[in-house]
């Protein structure tokens, strides 16, 4: 397939003023401006961005999207059962034939990381996957994506019957269960080298946590608050944490901090209220000064908080408050992809990547553009 006529936004390479790109299968084969476009490249097919600008399909680096329905009964964000449950895994609870899917898609959304809620200081295992399918085996780019931790207010109010009621106790849950972890591994590591020491029993909390203490599986961190933000910065280090700040509300407060240490941030969701105290301090300035102190930052709607459909309206409000605006679609392209361990395959117009590409009327960021053509693995679903 060959998409021509456009202004492209490869993300990786500049923007070609008026060019093309060249599907095959389920990968970009080529990109270009329309004076090298090559002979015989539209035979399977052509698309004609009348002027419009094509883009990679956006990717929203952390939401809940079909972990989360209109009704109670439909709902499997959170799990109450216990404080701490690292062994669930998204891929068993998301419903990818929601109505939810479909308007990302409409949107331009292509790609999403969405896991478990913020209830529990360790909640469960996030995945990475595309937003056109019907079997979400099939959809899957990663699982697991992230290992979901909590800080602040959600797990101390949720779980304070039976679970920490304090920052400090939150903490100190994590730090009791990966330690724990990282005996279990030890233990294992010693029954496989040493004929004569007995494996641990299996245990499916520990067994999940394996990964994210060894620092194979990344952790994040939802964190509101500068002091959250800090202490999931400080447990990591603890541990050897892969650690990403998922909302970063006041990270603009610490963005030097951040910028030093080298943590990414995942901000968002901006285009909401300030419906509980920590929440105070919300301004759309964040991501933009986190960028400008060298952050690298990525954009969420943390649907359903915000609708997933308003992903690249989130984005051009944080240019608006002063994000370069090509960073600010980095933000929801590249950055995001490379936030969430996938830039190889996503997130820009590079030949070889997956072949997931937006086709828009007019620039994402003005109000009134639409999404004309939408191809996710190189197939047209909208």
């Amino acid at each position: 397939m060959l998409i021509v006529n456009g202004t492209v936004h490869t993300m990786e390479n500049g923007t070609i003023p008026s060019g093309f790109v060249l599907v095959k299968d389920r990968r970009i084969v080529q990109v270009g401006p329309m004076s090298g476009l090559p002979e015989n490249a539209g035979l399977s097919g052509v698309i004609d961005a009348q002027g419009g600008h094509i883009l990679p399909g956006f990717i929203d680096a952390h939401c809940h999207l079909g972990l989360y329905g209109s009704v109670p009964q439909e709902d499997d964000l959170n799990e109450s059962s216990s404080p701490c449950t690292p062994q669930l895994r998204a891929l068993d609870g998301v419903h990818p034939l929601g109505r939810y899917f479909d308007e990302a898609r409409r949107a331009g959304v292509t790609c999403v990381h969405t896991g478990p809620g913020s209830a529990n200081p360790i909640a469960g295992q996030s995945v990475l996957l595309k937003t056109a399918g019907s079997v979400i085996d099939q959809m899957v780019v990663r699982a697991p994506a992230a290992m979901k931790f909590a800080l602040g207010e959600n797990p101390k109010h949720i779980h304070k019957d039976h679970g920490p009621a304090t920052r400090m106790a939150t903490a100190a849950l994590i730090r009791e269960k990966l330690t724990q972890a990282l005996n279990y591994e030890l233990k294992w590591a010693r029954a496989q080298v040493d004929d004569q020491m007995e494996a641990p029993e299996f245990d499916a909390l520990l067994d999940a946590l394996r990964p994210v203490a060894a620092g194979r599986l990344p952790a994040h961190f939802h964190a509101h608050r500068a002091d959250d933000i800090v202490t999931a910065i400080r447990l990591s280090k603890e541990f050897g944490l892969d650690c990403t700040i998922v909302h970063g509300t006041e990270g603009y407060l610490v963005a030097d901090f951040l910028a030093k240490e080298g943590v990414p941030v995942i901000t968002g969701p901006f285009l909401t209220d300030r419906g509980k105290p920590e929440l105070q301090n919300l301004s759309m300035e964040n991501t933009a000064i986190l960028a400008r102190a060298g952050v690298q930052a990525a954009i969420c709607t943390d649907h359903p908080e915000t609708p997933i459909s308003l992903l690249p309206f989130c984005a051009a409000m944080a240019a608006r408050e002063g994000m370069d605006e090509e960073e600010a679609l980095a933000a929801i392209t590249i950055n995001a992809a490379c936030i969430c361990g996938m830039g190889d395959r996503l997130g820009s117009l590079s030949p070889g990547k997956d072949a997931d590409v937006v086709i828009m009327d007019s620039h994402p960021f003005q109000w009134n553009s639409k999404a004309t053509h939408v191809l996710i693995n190189g197939r047209e679903v909208v």
